[in-house]
């Protein structure tokens, strides 16, 4: 993402309009010269990194757009890296205890260098230049860091990258956002609410599978004291949006008057047909071995039942449950199965917490028998949920006998 100095916007109304650039010939070439300015400066310092970028920019009016790309290209495909024989601190400790021992004069330096690199090639044994030393005294100032790693993507989607960065940016302010995700491929559901639940977003959860969600987030200025750090959160959550099909959101937004420096309101506006494109990986089609293998072994069965993969949201208060699988019989009967496999004790604490305040009358667990339940201190009496045992896997005739029972 980027910092709020290289963002872009302008505003119709109260409608907020972030910079997308085409993905022409024009940018293609600004975005190859960036990148291959990178892939030269490997084994450089950051120092002479950041003077060849300025080089590049020179005093065109796009240079707003250039250090967009370029901060990009550091902040998400470069690596850089303290390059020295030892700690800097402990070295200059070491270097300069021994010149304090002598006068200074370029002579004594060079001694003292020499010195220094011959008793490290000693200690570390390995060679030491002397050279190695004078670099490696300040090395852990970000200038003379090293870029040790660069990944280049491609122009295009370095692009693509710059264009979702500047969208955004839009929610660094925002006081409400609501996410309508329609009726979509189920297990795109999951992915969005693994990534609301991982960036820590407090959001209110209306709606079903078969309609669709509607997500209402607050927004970093509706806080009592406004944070930043969320209206990040609410940034990285875009990405994982994008994975979703079908989806519209509309986002209230507090923006400062260029004019006036007051705060006023903004919106924005954003659906599936936005053609942004995200780099957060897909969801996994199957969350552990287990999984697989009870629904390959399934597809290879004679019976009416209809194996759905991860369909329901079951509404808990302050959560939700995602049941792994749904079975879906032709005359109309569903049940919900949940494969509770080896897990840490704190999660199978909070998995049968939420089982039982899920009020689900159609609820099959399927429980390994390797697991301690009573050292995490789960009571299956209470549990409100039809039980199937297995060892290693998971048979589908076993769970075909709950249902038919």
């Amino acid at each position: 993402m980027l910092p709020t100095d290289l963002l872009i916007h302008r505003q119709n109304g109260e409608q907020i309009i972030p910079k997308r650039v085409k993905i022409d010939v024009q940018h293609l070439k600004i975005a190859t010269e960036l990148i291959t300015c990178f892939q030269e400066a490997v084994g450089n310092t950051q120092g002479l990194l950041e003077r060849q970028l300025l080089d590049l920019e020179g005093d065109t009016p796009d240079y707003k757009l250039k250090r967009g790309l370029a901060y990009i290209l550091k902040s998400g495909f470069s690596t850089f890296e303290v390059v020295s024989p030892l700690e800097p601190p402990m070295l200059r400790e070491r270097v300069f205890s021994l010149a304090a021992k002598s006068s200074p004069s370029q002579a004594a330096t060079q001694v003292t260098l020499t010195k220094i690199a011959d008793e490290l090639t000693h200690e570390l044994e390995r060679e030491v230049l002397p050279s190695q030393i004078r670099d490696g005294l300040y090395a852990d100032l970000a200038e003379n860091k090293i870029l040790t790693i660069f990944e280049p993507p491609t122009p295009q989607d370095l692009l693509h990258r710059y264009n979702l960065s500047q969208v955004q940016g839009i929610f660094y302010k925002a006081s409400q956002l609501i996410i309508n995700a329609h009726r979509n491929v189920p297990g795109e559901y999951k992915l969005l609410f693994r990534y609301l639940k991982l960036f820590q977003l407090m959001a209110y959860i209306e709606g079903d599978a078969d309609h669709g969600f509607t997500i209402t987030i607050d927004g970093p200025t509706s806080l009592f004291h406004p944070s930043t750090r969320y209206g990040l959160a609410i940034a990285k959550l875009i990405p994982a949006l994008l994975h979703v099909t079908r989806w519209s959101l509309a986002a209230t937004l507090q923006v400062k008057d260029f004019y006036t420096n007051s705060w006023k309101t903004g919106r924005f506006t954003l659906n599936s047909e936005c053609g942004l494109v995200t780099h957060y990986p897909p969801g996994k089609p199957y969350d552990s071995m287990i999984e697989a293998s009870f629904a390959n072994k399934w597809s290879a069965m004679k019976t009416e039942w209809v194996l759905e993969r991860e369909v329901d949201l079951v509404p808990i208060p302050g959560s939700v449950m995602i049941p792994d699988f749904r079975l879906v019989h032709p005359d109309g009967r569903t049940f919900l199965l949940e494969i509770i496999g080896y897990w840490r004790p704190e999660y199978l604490q909070k998995k049968f917490y939420q089982v039982r305040r899920s009020d689900c009358d159609n609820l099959i667990l399927a429980i390994s028998e390797r697991l301690n339940l009573d050292k995490a201190g789960v009571k299956l009496q209470d549990v409100p949920a039809k039980i199937v045992w297995f060892k290693d896997k998971l048979l589908p005739k076993s769970v075909l006998a709950v249902l038919e029972s």
